[in-house]
């Protein structure tokens, strides 16, 4: 009985070894037809049933680019994992940064975000990073991306916005002059206001489409008017009665 269990259990991989090289083939042709059609979803399909088939880190790193450059991050992350990992390729690393931050999860792109950086210092990634550490409230490590976008940017290299209706792009130098009065304000949020209108100022004067400067400005120049009644407020309740 164990020698007819064994036989079959031979059969079984044998069987499944013939036919592994014309399941390879007809996904991977399933997969160029994909691709020539331009069907996404075919796309993922045939890799998925590669990876099944004969796993790889490659084929697991461009399904996840696949699915991220399709807005499916958690679908990229559940695909390759979000752990630093020191043999991830490049892809990998950038689909764990991209897809955490679109998760919402700063803490954890940001080490991926600075590993791109390490591999391959660039003024995209800076801005990534620069934005990231500015949420995350670590303003020195911000305002070292921020300094480098600055002095680095390129006049040809651009941003893109979506907080309006229809998405602009201004030059990416503009971009970290707007993260620049971010982090002036950031660091004394009573005191650097004016400080933070005026880059503000000087940043539309380089990008007057700049929608999101416009928005910021004017909550800052909000505020200054709130803390400038609560001073008013404050000095009348300490003024002696007659």
């Amino acid at each position: 009985m164990k020698r007819f269990l064994m036989l079959i259990l031979i059969l079984g991989v044998t069987s499944l070894s013939a036919q592994e090289n014309p399941l390879i083939k007809h996904f991977e042709a399933y997969y160029t037809q994909m691709k020539a059609q331009g069907d996404i979803q075919g796309i993922i399909n045939a890799m998925t049933h590669l990876n099944v088939i004969a796993p790889s880190q490659a084929r697991k790193d461009t399904l996840a680019y696949i699915y991220m450059s399709e807005g499916q991050h958690v679908q990229a992350l559940n695909t390759i994992g979000y752990d630093k990992v020191a043999t991830d390729s490049d892809i990998a690393v950038e689909v764990k940064a991209i897809a955490l931050k679109a998760v919402k999860q700063p803490q954890l792109a940001v080490g991926h975000f600075e590993e791109l950086f390490k591999r391959d210092p660039n003024t995209l990634v800076a801005y990534e990073l620069a934005e990231l550490n500015l949420q995350l409230k670590n303003l020195s490590d911000a305002e070292k991306h921020i300094n480098y976008g600055l002095n680095n940017a390129k006049p040809e290299e651009n941003k893109a916005f979506y907080e309006t209706q229809n998405p602009y792009q201004v030059p990416l130098k503009s971009a970290f002059m707007y993260l620049n009065a971010l982090l002036t304000y950031n660091k004394d949020p009573k005191a650097n206001i004016d400080a933070a209108v005026d880059i503000l100022d000087a940043t539309l004067k380089t990008a007057p489409n700049f929608n999101l400067v416009n928005i910021s400005k004017n909550e800052l120049l909000r505020q200054k008017q709130v803390l400038q009644a609560q001073a008013a407020q404050q000095q009348q309740q300490q003024e002696p009665k007659n």
